[in-house]
């Protein structure tokens, strides 16, 4: 089987493609710029070109034909329109990244299917991806293109810690603090349920849905089977790296309002995704995949982080200053506003 990855090095797609060489022998293409490296062990094809330039991936792909293209950098209806017209013909089938943040916030139920409403008016990112759905549905209904919808929500890997909340440069200046005693923000009182998914596990679902008649003309989410509040997440980080959890809790709107003058979207990634409580029913996914399963927990997972997060300073840690003011003013603002009234 041949596979053509339109990316390739992300959180999810290098799990994939790993998984695809080195455990189930596919011949595996990955189109990109070449600017990042990934640690693959198997034989992978390289095609050096910028899919965002269409007629020069056209020249680039003239002549070949795959059983499946995997986009996982279409992000708006325009890019997933040049996939249509790159691969119409050519691709047995094509697997096009959503996103469960595109589901209705809040929904009707915390229990989230693939029947659940997608709507999301608080995040742009989460829209755009329900157009992408919706163009590559109406050409799979009209024309048969061979279409698979799949819609992660958190996945991370051993280079990332997933939080509600951090500054522009990822999650270590969060793990600092927590390392220098100092208390870190929870959006809302830290109670709302999450679904966190390593990317190993991420992966044997999206591979299984490959190839599969059963999953073209389908959207299906792929998620683990953990559930956990902020608090349990934050406290699992906490006892990973054996320090005393300082939990501060901040409300979604004021952490919004708080971070508009500084860069940070809240309403898109809180109040549009992580402020709300999820639990993902997979059984479409396993009915499809049967050997979906959660593997990795997330207190294994933040170890194996952990560890490799610590021992490459250099690549890993990022350092965040202005985001660390941030906090502490925040901290200062709301704890001068309880004196007021004690």
């Amino acid at each position: 089987m041949k596979a053509l990855f339109i990316g390739g090095t992300g959180t999810i797609s290098t799990a994939i493609v790993q998984r695809l060489t080195e455990e189930l022998g596919w011949e595996v293409w990955l189109l990109n710029r070449g600017l990042r490296k990934a640690e693959f062990k198997g034989d992978i094809h390289q095609i050096i070109a910028d899919i965002h330039n269409e007629a020069d991936a056209a020249d680039q792909l003239a002549g070949m034909t795959f059983d499946v293209v995997c986009d996982f950098i279409a992000f708006k209806k325009e890019d997933v329109e040049r996939d249509y017209r790159l691969f119409k013909g050519k691709t047995r089938q094509y697997i096009f990244t959503s996103s469960a943040s595109a589901y209705h916030k809040p929904a009707a139920s915390y229990v989230i299917t693939e029947g659940t409403t997608l709507a999301n008016p608080y995040w742009q990112y989460s829209r755009d991806k329900i157009a992408c759905e919706k163009f590559l549905m109406e050409k799979y209904r009209t024309e048969g293109f061979p279409v698979t919808i799949v819609r992660p929500s958190h996945t991370y890997d051993k280079k990332h810690i997933p939080l509600g909340v951090h500054g522009k440069n990822g999650f270590w200046q969060v793990i600092r603090r927590m390392q220098e005693g100092k208390p870190v923000i929870i959006q809302g009182d830290g109670t709302s349920l999450w679904t966190l998914t390593y990317n190993s596990d991420f992966a044997i679902g999206y591979t299984g849905l490959m190839g599969n008649r059963h999953a073209i003309g389908e959207a299906f989410q792929i998620t683990g089977d953990e559930t956990l509040t902020w608090n349990q997440i934050y406290q699992t980080i906490a006892d990973a790296l054996h320090v005393e959890l300082k939990a501060y809790h901040v409300s979604s709107e004021f952490l919004t309002a708080a971070g508009e003058k500084y860069g940070y979207d809240f309403e898109g990634s809180l109040t549009g995704d992580k402020a709300v409580s999820v639990v993902f029913d997979n059984s479409k996914l396993k009915r499809a995949v049967p050997d979906m399963c959660t593997k990795v927990r997330f207190d294994q997972g933040v170890r194996i982080a952990l560890d490799y997060i610590l021992a490459h300073p250099e690549e890993c840690q990022v350092e965040d200053p202005e985001f660390d003011a941030w906090c502490d003013k925040i901290i200062d603002v709301l704890e001068h506003a309880k004196a007021e009234f004690a």
